[in-house]
């Protein structure tokens, strides 16, 4: 399990990024704290491995509060959730190690879709057997896209690659190839299934069967990364 600790001023606002990290597969909850004292105290006690981080709390901003950690020598991740909007504060964020940043008021699938995140590179650098890394796990890591036209099987694609790479990054919950297809406009089913199935191949999607009443069970794809 991923260890999360929640650091909000706003109770209400704590408590619902704790109700959304929960409804995540492989996250926990393992504190609340409602200021930059709490959260260090906190983060030197509970030793979580991610941190959902407001900039705006009551005695210094969560930036500096990521900063002590890492100067403290705490392997832990942020991702930051705030209202602030200003280039330089996002700037200071990324150079302080940010994940991600997330400006409220958002969607709860945004905020599901980075958790998500988190738990994939987690669980692909922990099943990476070597003790080296590849070039494409790396890419994979860090969420870079290759372009289309490099290694495409015979028969695929870039043009169409990039619109099924776009649909399913526009369908973060997952979707079947017949959804696919429709959604593309120009696309027969089995084409959507080629491309999925090689986003999946290559590590850029993963499948999850759906069991309905009768008959075989229906494949849906949901992006990686």
């Amino acid at each position: 399990m991923t260890k999360v600790l929640v650091v909000d001023d706003d109770f209400m606002v704590a408590k619902l990024h704790c109700r959304y990290t929960a409804a995540v597969p492989g996250l926990e909850v393992v504190g609340v704290a409602h200021s930059g004292a709490e959260a260090l105290r906190a983060a030197h006690a509970l030793r979580p491995d991610l941190l959902l981080l407001d900039i705006f709390l009551p005695d210094m901003d969560g930036i500096a509060v990521l900063r002590e950690l890492r100067a403290a020598g705490l392997a832990v991740d942020a991702l930051f959730i705030t209202a602030a909007r200003d280039v330089d504060t996002i700037r200071s964020a990324l150079r302080a190690g940010a994940l991600h940043y997330l400006i409220k008021p958002f969607q709860q699938a945004a905020l599901h879709e980075q958790l998500r995140h988190v738990t994939s590179v987690r669980s692909r650098l922990d099943g990476l057997e070597r003790t080296e890394a590849r070039q494409e796990d790396v890419d994979q890591i860090f969420g870079a896209r290759p372009r289309a036209s490099r290694d495409l099987p015979k028969g695929l694609a870039a043009p169409t690659a990039d619109l099924v790479d776009a649909i399913l990054r526009a369908h973060p919950e997952g979707l079947s190839a017949t959804e696919c297809a429709q959604a593309a406009g120009s696309l027969s089913r089995v084409s959507a299934r080629r491309y999925l199935e090689y986003f999946a191949e290559t590590g850029r999607a993963e499948i999850t069967l759906r069991y309905g009443g009768t008959g075989r069970p229906e494949r849906r794809y949901r992006r990686l990364g």
